[in-house]
């Protein structure tokens, strides 16, 4: 059965004018507007997801806990040119359960089927955190249907303290639940306390938490945990064109990451962005977005 999602992304509605679909939760430091979808709904296979604007199709693959929802920056932005394509991963949003012992193949077949029941023959695929290793997954075993990809916030190659403690973390969702993680993964992606600039991006990222699917969320996070090496020895064999970023201030998904994925790709990019934490497409929209649609627009077609 599907999951019903949660209730923070306001159904698609026009304004008054007729000419954008607005935010209905808790306010971002700044107002966003997204164009209303040219389509919404859930794919025969049980993917939720939502299509803006007209152009070379671009799909964003959200984090473990968030849902399509929270791309609402990087939609205002992308859609004047692209076709942006949102959906909600495995056991997040609308979309049903991963199976019991999920693996990155289980995201990036989720991924190529979201591709066929919306009759995209490519894409290129923005990820961020373990939207990042599903992206970077799909176009090392689809690079035909890759056009280029983007791994932001990525995890890779943990050392054994770092591994160590996501596995208590991901130990502690399976016994206890979501709610006993919240704040730790708040601290870690906001710090604490939560700087005034970053208040609103955090309690959106606290009711997203709430409301995910605790079993989802589980068997999600199980994989995110895990998978850290699962590219290690394949990244020199990816086509598509590649750029890796993260935050200078993101703990987790360090600097040292993402420059290592960038060393191991030929020709690919890496971009540290400074003064920004795990969760920088929310809390600094727009130098991503500079980042995001300067990338795009020097490698697609």
């Amino acid at each position: 059965m599907r999951h019903e999602g949660p209730k923070v992304w306001a159904a698609p509605s026009p304004s008054p004018e007729g000419s954008e679909e607005t935010w209905d939760g808790p306010a971002f430091p700044r107002d966003f507007s997204v164009p209303p979808p040219t389509a919404a709904g859930v794919t025969p296979r049980g993917t939720q997801y939502r299509r803006y604007g007209q152009g070379t199709p671009v799909v964003l693959v959200h984090g473990v806990g968030m849902h399509q929802a929270v791309w609402a920056p990087q939609i205002e932005a992308l859609a004047g040119h692209h076709e942006v394509v949102t959906y909600d991963l495995l056991g997040h949003g609308g979309s049903p359960l991963p199976p019991p012992h999920a693996t990155l193949a289980d995201y990036a077949a989720q991924l190529l089927a979201l591709l066929d029941d919306l009759a995209l023959p490519a894409a290129a695929v923005v990820g961020h955190s373990m939207g990042a290793l599903v992206a970077l997954d799909f176009a090392l075993r689809h690079p035909q249907r890759c056009l280029a990809v983007v791994a932001m916030n990525a995890v890779f190659c943990r050392t054994p303290a770092q591994r160590e403690a996501v596995a208590q973390r991901a130990a502690a969702l399976r016994d206890v639940g979501s709610d006993a993680n919240i704040g730790d993964t708040l601290r870690r992606w906001f710090g604490e306390p939560v700087p005034e600039a970053l208040q609103a991006a955090a309690t959106l990222s606290r009711h997203m938490l709430k409301d995910v699917h605790r079993e989802g969320y589980a068997r999600t996070y199980a994989v995110f945990a895990s998978a850290d090496a699962d590219h290690a020895e394949l990244l020199p064999t990816l086509r598509p064109p590649a750029l890796f970023t993260t935050g200078d201030g993101d703990p987790n998904s360090t600097p040292a990451m993402s420059l290592a994925m960038a060393a191991r790709v030929p020709g690919a990019q890496a971009v540290v962005l400074p003064e920004t934490r795990h969760m920088m497409s929310l809390t600094d929209p727009q130098p991503v977005n500079a980042l995001l649609t300067g990338f795009l627009e020097k490698v697609l077609p």
